[in-house]
């Protein structure tokens, strides 16, 4: 089996992390890297949202429908579910979209202690914010409205792009910057090349 390989898949919304995660894991895959998790922080809301009746749940079923950010405490849950259910022994993961502040960044900075992973990437896929509002609004999904666009794009202005510079800036990261805004292969040749070779 080779050395594992970690990605923060960070940037912002419609960059195509999620597709990009997919690509990955199919890589990883094919090239015998071991057991890949996909960590996917909105999923796992979705689903928390949908199967549960609790107050907590309404109220986040809320904000998911305003398309707003879900508070931190609730992302963090949802990723410590996910590490505890999916990760074992030699296994890599991919986080779609998390950490999105510098709380969730030390969180997962935790994780990523406790769990003893090695060769992490965060991997920014840039775009623009106009690049992003056009796709989103392409993308026709029931939250992507116009308001929730921009406080979307807003959030990641103010609190992610900190998170950014947090990774630049600490030795046991290898920070990866690709273009998201060429075609998804190209988008995913670049993470190979940067990552892999």
């Amino acid at each position: 089996m080779k050395e594992p390989r970690n990605f923060l898949l960070i940037g912002r919304a419609g960059c195509g992390k999620g597709t990009q995660a997919e690509l990955l894991l199919k890589y990883m895959e094919k090239n015998c890297y071991g057991k890949t998790s996909y960590i996917y922080v909105g999923s796992a809301l979705r689903s928390f949202i949908n199967d549960n009746n609790s107050l907590t749940s309404k109220l986040a079923g809320k904000i998911m429908e305003k398309g707003d950010m879900e508070p931190s405490f609730l992302a963090v849950w949802a990723l410590a579910n996910n590490f505890i259910e999916k990760i074992n022994e030699n296994a890599n993961i991919i986080s779609d979209g998390f950490p999105r502040n510098l709380t969730e960044a030390t969180i997962i900075d935790e994780a990523i202690l406790f769990y003893d992973l090695k060769n992490v990437f965060p991997v920014f896929i840039e775009t623009s914010r106009d690049w992003s509002k056009e796709k989103l609004l392409k993308r026709k999904r029931n939250d992507d409205t116009e308001e929730a666009i921009k406080r979307r794009l807003d959030y990641f202005e103010e609190f992610v792009t900190p998170v950014i510079d947090y990774y630049q800036n600490k030795s046991k990261y290898k920070l990866v910057r690709v273009n998201g805004e060429q075609g998804i292969e190209k988008v995913h040749e670049e993470i190979i090349d940067k990552c892999f070779k």
